[in-house]
This record gives structure tokens, sequence and C-alpha cells, in this order.
């Protein structure tokens, strides 16, 4: 989804956000350095096969998904991470891996970490890695309705330092 089309989209239902423009960037750590946003408030989307069905995962940046709290937390029968080949046609207007967490615009469910709740403001990928929108926390679950559950890899003591 281009930048464009986002901004249309969050405008037709009143949505007031801010839209940030930078250098590239790849990973979320990286963005997130970058725009000088906390990495808990950064949400990454992460495109998950599961029973065979793509759905997008949203957590913040400084987690990854650990695969067996989602499946237990969805009672999958199975569930791994998709490659990028597998979903890059999905989202046409984005850039691959830049995807914003949306699903509703792509018919695919969304699954967002609980701890997303916490912040009164997330920003995300906006369709490509040059660009960002953040927005309040319950803007974005009205819109998307994801489906909350714990399923984030929590970072050992090493990690964090």
């Amino acid at each position: 989804m281009q930048l464009s089309s986002l901004k249309e989209y969050l405008d037709k239902h009143n949505i007031k956000y801010v839209a940030i423009s930078h250098s590239p960037a790849y990973t979320a750590q990286g963005i997130a350095a970058l725009t000088h946003i906390p990495g808990k408030e950064l949400a990454k989307t992460v495109i998950i096969k599961l029973d065979g069905k793509l759905v997008m995962a949203v957590l913040p940046a400084l987690f990854h998904v650990d695969i067996g709290l989602f499946k237990q937390a969805t009672k999958a029968k199975s569930v791994e991470l998709a490659s990028e080949n597998e979903f890059k046609d999905r989202f046409p207007e984005c850039e691959t891996g830049a995807m914003p967490p949306f699903g509703n615009l792509y018919g695919i469910d969304v699954f967002a970490d609980e701890s997303l709740a916490k912040d009164r403001e997330i920003a995300f990928n906006a369709g490509s890695h040059r660009e960002l929108i953040r927005l309040g926390w319950g803007d974005f679950e009205r819109l998307v309705k994801p489906k909350m559950i714990s399923f984030v890899a929590r970072r050992t003591a090493a990690e964090a330092a």
C-alpha cells in the first residue's frame, strides 16, 4: 500500500496520524534507531502461515514471534513463518517486508501481541522502507480489530543490554 493510499484510508475514517519520512532502513530495530521511536512503540508486521493460511502477526520491534506461543494461543495445528515468496504478491503496492499492519485491507487476519496495547501510540511501516505512520493504539484497534494474544519471545538479559 502506498503511503498516499494508507493516508486516504486513515483520512476517510477521521484518524489523526503523523507520517514520518526517513532514509531507507530495512529492519525494525534500524528504523527505531533512525527515527528515535522506542522499539516497544514501533510495531513490526510478520507474516505467518497458520494452518496453511497467511495471517499477520503484529508485535513490538524489540521482540520476535515465539512460534510455540503463537501456536498455543491460536490453537492451530501448524504455525510457521511465511517466506517472502509466499506473501509478496498479496501486497502489490508495498515494498517486500514493509507492509502496514492493516490486514483488513488485504483480506488477512491480524493477530497483535497484547503488549502493544500498553502504549498510547504505535508507529509502523507505511508500505515502504522510507516511511512510517504513527497513530493512536485505540484508532488502530478500532480500524483493524486485531485478535489480541500473547506471542512474543522475551529477550534475555544479554539481548537487553
